[in-house]
């Protein structure tokens, strides 16, 4: 799974005009499941985005993770995440297939939710308006 994670004060997201999920502090999570992705994926992403030490502590250090904070997820599939930018057509052959990106979006979803932590969705396949400001701006690209 690929993820690209922002720290945000707060972020929404948009489908047909009616805001579907939107949160507070905490981080916008833009998902990808990728082709060659396993069942443990969701789960392994799900832990290593909650322990990610991206919050400001008491010192402005980048030293408390979601967990730590109680902060909240946006969790929104974005397939584009597994493009191939080599020539000027981006190409998506590395993604999951529809119903298996589905399949381990929703994983993702429950794990972080077992996790305990609180979140919200986009649609999976719509035409979403995702809004957020970016809180640093903090941006992380992650693998797993």
């Amino acid at each position: 799974m690929r993820a690209l994670i922002q720290r945000v004060s707060e972020a929404s997201v948009r489908v047909d005009g009616a805001v579907v999920g939107e949160i507070g502090s905490g981080l916008l999570i833009l998902v990808c499941a990728m082709k060659d992705d396993d069942d443990t994926a969701p789960a392994r992403m799900a832990v290593k985005l909650s322990k990610m030490r991206v919050f400001r502590d008491a010192q402005d250090k980048m030293n408390l993770s979601l967990m730590d904070t109680g902060g909240s997820a946006l969790i929104v599939s974005q397939f584009t995440l597994a493009a191939t930018t080599k020539g000027n057509r981006p190409g998506f052959s590395d993604a999951a297939p529809p119903e298996r990106g589905r399949q381990l979006y929703e994983s993702f979803t429950s794990e972080v939710a077992a996790l305990g932590i609180p979140h919200a969705n986009g649609i999976f396949g719509a035409d979403m308006k995702v809004a957020l400001v970016n809180d640093g701006p903090v941006t992380f690209w992650v693998e797993v």
